[in-house]
């Protein structure tokens, strides 16, 4: 069913640039059919969202002036069906030529057909460039693996090697080392992670293999920091658990998983420095 699901994305071949807006070049892939093989079933073992930013967005004003925006989109984990990146963004060039009357109406379209594929409440904040006058390169909170001395030869998703301590943690950790490929095309797919859990501490060394070892598999965005969570759940068994994803912008996108057991979206897009 997946497999032929994604024949029938966007994904991997040539497609017509069209400049006139269309929302039927949106596309969206269930759920369901990524989770299964992770043995995920409602109701969901997290809450979270998923946060997309959209640096290739232009349209028209009434008087034919070119408008260029970032678009944040973001929608809940929970919704039946995620989007297709490659159609997302046919879909956004699908505005280039066309003429709308504000940011407001622009807003209001996307919400509306992108509401509709997902099946589910979607946020869409467009910001213009007087609104970014400023932006700040940041980094997660915590202690970063990155600087372990470790050796590792495992570039295919290995969750044994994860192991756990005695000592009982409330603690944040992040990588830089992320890398996974696209489910279709295998284009690679950088990334950052951040890790908060509480529970019994997880040993550093065999963590950051474990991330490293995503370098190799092909995956969805979303359906890698899946794993993620639940293989640490599964193997480390923390009482409380956080994965968040960032990754870098593919084709003017980037998208940006969480997931959580315990821990609301903070409502910030921190942007990092391969951001």
């Amino acid at each position: 069913m997946l497999e032929q699901t994604l024949k029938n994305t966007p994904l991997g071949k040539e497609t017509p640039y069209l400049t006139d807006y269309n929302p039927s070049l949106l596309f969206g892939i269930p759920r369901q059919e990524t989770r299964d093989a992770q043995g995920i079933s409602f109701p969901l073992p997290f809450d979270g969202v998923d946060i997309w930013n959209a640096f290739e967005m232009s349209w028209l004003n009434t008087k034919g002036k070119p408008i260029v925006a970032i678009v944040e989109i973001s929608y809940p984990c929970n919704s039946p069906i995620l989007m297709e990146s490659k159609a997302l963004k046919i879909y956004m060039h699908s505005f280039n030529q066309s003429r709308f009357e504000s940011v407001a109406e622009v807003e209001r379209i996307m919400q509306k057909d992108i509401s509709a594929i997902c099946q589910a409440p979607v946020s869409v904040s467009i910001r213009l460039p007087q609104d970014l006058r400023q932006i700040l390169i940041q980094n997660f909170d915590g202690i970063c693996l990155d600087d372990l001395d470790i050796e590792t030869n495992v570039y295919d998703i290995d969750s044994s090697l994860l192991e756990t301590e005695a000592e009982y943690v409330n603690e944040q950790v992040y990588s830089n080392l992320l890398k996974s490929n696209c489910l279709v095309t295998s284009q690679p797919d950088w990334g950052h992670v951040y890790i908060h859990y509480m529970g019994r501490k997880i040993n550093h060394a065999s963590l950051l293999k474990y991330i490293i070892s995503f370098r190799e598999h092909n995956g969805f965005h979303e359906q890698c920091v899946e794993r993620m969570f639940m293989d640490i759940m599964r193997f480390c068994q923390p009482e409380k658990l956080t994965v968040y994803g960032r990754y870098t912008r593919r084709g003017g996108l980037d998208i940006n998983p969480f997931r959580s057991n315990w821990e609301k979206y903070p409502g910030k897009n921190p942007r990092l420095f391969r951001q």
